[in-house]
């Protein structure tokens, strides 16, 4: 980030008092302006009040954990401003748990403060401006209020799975390999890692077009990659 760059604007939530000096140290300089929130409540009134460029938010609060935290931010706050999750959960479940509510990126304790922050800066510069609405067929998805419209029926995305279900419609009707979508998601690729990261997104987005519109509109194509599976009365090409 050159100098005459605007600071990214972090809000991060985290009760334990050590960490988070360490984050501030690390942090908080002339790249970023960061705001302190040591519980989920504290937090939900910041975001609130104040706007952000990324939130860094620990999931073992007092009070309120962070997965509800999480899900109020998209929910009740209607805010996509995107979310790392940070904890010393590292099962495949808690995962999916932290992606079902929102969250953008999934970090375990401990780990290397240039990787967080390598995260942070990748997830804002992959928060987009709003954009015209997309069509494939009778699928509808607009960028900026991140909904999906098929046949009269809308359902609301959030977060990562948002962002990769606009990277399928703008594909369509091609294909996007595994390593593409990890590119355009995480900017650098982490092996393994990620593809796991990715089946999980994938699995958070078709669950969720599944339960709103009764349809996962997502199909793989077995060691390649993923394509937007637009249904067969309706297949047609993008205009």
């Amino acid at each position: 980030m050159t100098s005459n760059q605007p600071p990214l604007r972090l809000l991060i939530v985290e009760d334990q008092v050590d960490l988070a000096d360490n984050l501030f140290e690390f942090l908080g300089e002339e790249r970023y302006t960061l705001d302190f929130a040591a519980d989920g409540l504290t937090a939900l009134h910041l975001l609130a009040t104040h706007s952000y460029d990324v939130i860094v938010l620990d999931l073992m609060l007092p009070g309120v954990n962070g997965y509800d935290i999480c899900r109020r931010i998209r929910q009740d706050l209607k805010c996509q401003t995107p979310v790392i999750l940070m904890t010393a959960l590292s099962a495949l479940n808690d995962k999916e748990k932290g992606f079902d509510c929102g969250a953008d990126d999934y970090l375990v304790k401990p780990f290397e403060l240039r990787e967080l922050q390598l995260r942070i800066d990748a997830l804002h510069r992959r928060s987009s401006p709003q954009r015209p609405v997309l069509v494939a067929g009778d699928i509808r998805f607009d960028p900026g209020t991140l909904e999906v419209e098929l046949r009269g029926s809308k359902t609301a995305l959030s977060g990562t799975p948002a962002r990769l279900f606009e990277l399928l419609v703008r594909a369509y009707p091609s294909f996007l390999s595994h390593e593409a979508l990890s590119d355009a998601l995480w900017g650098v690729r982490h092996g393994e890692m990620e593809g796991n990261s990715l089946r999980t997104h994938i699995y958070t987005l078709r669950k969720s077009l599944q339960i709103g519109l009764g349809n996962g509109l997502v199909k793989t194509i077995h060691g390649r990659g993923y394509s937007l599976d637009v249904p067969a009365d309706t297949r047609a090409s993008t205009p």
